[in-house]
């Protein structure tokens, strides 16, 4: 079953659907208020714009890059990087692939405002039962996306038979988790994300584990890619560095990041830690998110490109 992703971190938020990550993928998509969630998904996307279009440039500026003339997007969630896929390659056709129809709606809609609903496509579909049937393309964006595939050497390998002469798979899976707060806050014991992000990490590989299908897989994605019969072109971190004082955009997301983990990591966290994340949820909290001077956004999302001959 097709994971969206709003291409966030791949251990970034217990909500998880995929496409990366509300900063990352969420795995449980079960009663989902999707009418909520999809315009927490492209306000994530949107903070995250510049590291995409970064990124988009880089592929299209390949030097044996060929014509794009179709995209898919693979969990493509509410098609924010579809469309700015569908802007950066001007004469393609792209693909928007996602399981939920809420979040396919919202996709269609954003490209009829940008101008673009004469070349950005929906397809509902569960990956990877519905792999082979999407397609040829010249370009395949998985952003987080693969790591919510049981096998994901099979579904790679999926990806690349999808593949025309020259075509370019886009793997965006790694990077270096965000981090939103100073180490120390002034409240509770020093180092909060880093505890947050263990309790997520065990979420994550709890999640992997439960996935049909699961294998293990050494995260050495060039391997991976030479082991499917595509040849590595390259990897790359790009930098998402938005300093404090936030913009209000930015700032509410990271609110929605926090009220997220307070909401699916309490179970593993200790009872100050939560208590520190009620004050820091709290708006009328001088020491909140809403608040207080120091809340920044910095992250790293890494891309890593194989192409087949």
């Amino acid at each position: 079953m097709t994971q969206h992703t709003d291409h966030g971190h791949h251990q970034d938020t217990p909500h998880s659907h995929h496409h990366g990550a509300p900063q990352g993928h969420h795995h449980d998509t079960v009663d989902l208020d999707w009418d909520v969630m999809g315009p927490m998904l492209e306000q994530e996307a949107e903070v995250s714009r510049p590291q995409y279009e970064e990124v988009a440039r880089w592929i299209a500026g390949l030097p044996e890059a060929p014509k794009v003339r179709r995209v898919l997007d693979i969990g493509s969630g509410p098609g924010v990087i579809s469309c700015l896929l569908a802007e950066v390659f001007p004469e393609a056709e792209v693909v928007a692939v996602d399981g939920t129809p809420a979040l396919l709606e919202r996709t269609r809609a954003r490209a009829e405002r940008l101008g673009l609903g004469d070349r950005v496509r929906t397809r509902q579909a569960d990956i990877p039962d519905d792999l082979d049937g999407l397609g040829a393309a010249d370009l395949i964006w998985a952003g987080n996306a693969l790591h919510h595939m049981g096998d994901q050497r099979a579904v790679l390998a999926g990806f690349a038979a999808l593949l025309r002469s020259g075509g370019t798979v886009a793997l965006a899976e790694g990077g270096l988790q965000p981090r939103r707060l100073p180490r120390d806050i002034g409240m509770g014991r020093p180092g909060l994300e880093a505890r947050l992000e263990a309790v997520n990490a065990d979420r994550f590989e709890d999640m992997r584990a439960a996935l049909p299908g699961a294998k293990r897989e050494t995260e050495d994605w060039n391997a991976l890619f030479t082991a499917v019969g595509l040849e590595p072109q390259g990897t790359r971190g790009f930098l998402l560095d938005l300093p404090a004082p936030l913009p209000d955009g930015a700032r509410d997301h990271v609110v929605a990041e926090f009220t997220r983990r307070r909401e699916m990591l309490a179970d593993g966290l200790a009872a100050e830690d939560i208590a520190v994340l009620d004050r820091l949820l709290d708006p009328e909290d001088p020491a909140g998110l809403r608040r207080r001077p120091d809340v920044f956004l910095l992250s790293v999302r890494t891309v890593h490109l194989g192409r087949r001959d």
